[in-house]
């Protein structure tokens, strides 16, 4: 079985890594059995429902996320400890997520064989 984590790092404007990156993970899940997303460090800002893009010309691409569920990816973590240094609590995030402590997610994400990082 292939496994296969995302890990996003990157905040969601300014380059094209956070959306290229979900791109990547919405393919993949028609290829393999098991693919995780982990957002770490300017990754969580990615999911901030309230986010108003559109001022700089970017696409709002946040909703997306909502379509984890449809393509059966069900493992999306977030670091706790990225979320509390910027102020960020969990409702603010546009989806439902296990929040988990840094500590915890290395953890997880050392069970997967193959990482991809955006």
């Amino acid at each position: 079985m292939n496994k296969i984590a995302f890990i996003g790092r990157h905040a969601p404007h300014g380059s094209a890594a956070g959306r290229e990156g979900l791109d990547a993970l919405l393919a993949s899940s028609a290829l393999t059995d098991a693919v995780a997303l982990f957002l770490i460090e300017d990754g969580v800002l990615q999911l901030l429902a309230e986010q108003r893009p559109q001022s700089i010309l970017q696409r709002h691409y946040a909703p997306t996320f909502k379509l984890l569920e449809l393509y059966d990816v069900e493992e999306v973590y977030v670091c706790a400890d990225s979320l509390r240094e910027r102020g960020v609590q969990p409702d603010a995030l546009a989806i439902e997520v296990r929040c988990l402590p840094r500590a915890e997610l290395t953890r997880l994400w050392a069970g997967y064989p193959v990482h991809l990082s955006f």
